[in-house]
């Protein structure tokens, strides 16, 4: 837009509007009613005059573009469902083929400290990264390494235990909440 001295102007993302006072190539010198003098790139402003208004604004009033443009813009924070609020953040299956490949080779007392370790190296993950909830998916088998857990998760003074969710895990694994604020 071209603009000549005299052309009453406003600076588009700024509170600041006067009167032009020179042009050169690509700024443009404009003097607020307060007598200060401001240059501006000339993509930066708008001339105010009624009949530009009337010409710009002709579906919407000048000021209720700029009502518009001042008005806050809430944050849209994104939909957490109720279903997801309550998962885990975290789930670790203890099943021993998950954990190696060797298990063929390992007596049973070694798979259980295997599957203990594991437990309780997560575990302390958990509490150092401050997650919430976590998932021990030990199966149902025989309940040793479930009474394992239980005597693992006793240790602790700032978690307790119970069953996990009836109907994604079945019996077979526990969920621990994690207090976070515990001196």
């Amino acid at each position: 837009m071209k603009f000549k001295k005299g052309d009453k102007v406003s600076v588009l993302d700024e509170d600041i509007s006067g009167v032009v006072l020179k042009t050169s190539d690509a700024q443009v010198s404009i003097e607020t009613p307060d007598g200060f003098v401001f240059e501006f790139p000339a993509s930066e402003l708008i001339k105010t005059d009624a009949s530009i208004q009337s010409e710009l604004f002709s579906t919407q009033s000048a000021s209720a573009v700029i009502q518009e443009k001042e008005q806050q813009q809430r944050r849209k924070l994104p939909k957490i469902k109720p279903k997801e609020r309550n998962n885990p953040a975290m789930e670790v299956d203890l099943h021993i083929h998950k954990l190696t490949d060797h298990d063929s080779r390992m007596t049973s007392h070694e798979k259980l400290t295997l599957q203990l370790d594991t437990a309780q190296r997560q575990l302390e993950f958990a509490i150092k990264k401050r997650i919430q909830k976590i998932v021990f998916i030990h199966g149902v088998g025989e309940g040793v390494l479930k009474m394992e857990l239980e005597t693992l998760f006793r240790r602790y003074d700032n978690i307790k235990f119970y069953d996990a969710d009836y109907k994604k895990y079945g019996l077979g694994a526990t969920e621990v909440y994690i207090y976070q604020n515990v001196n």
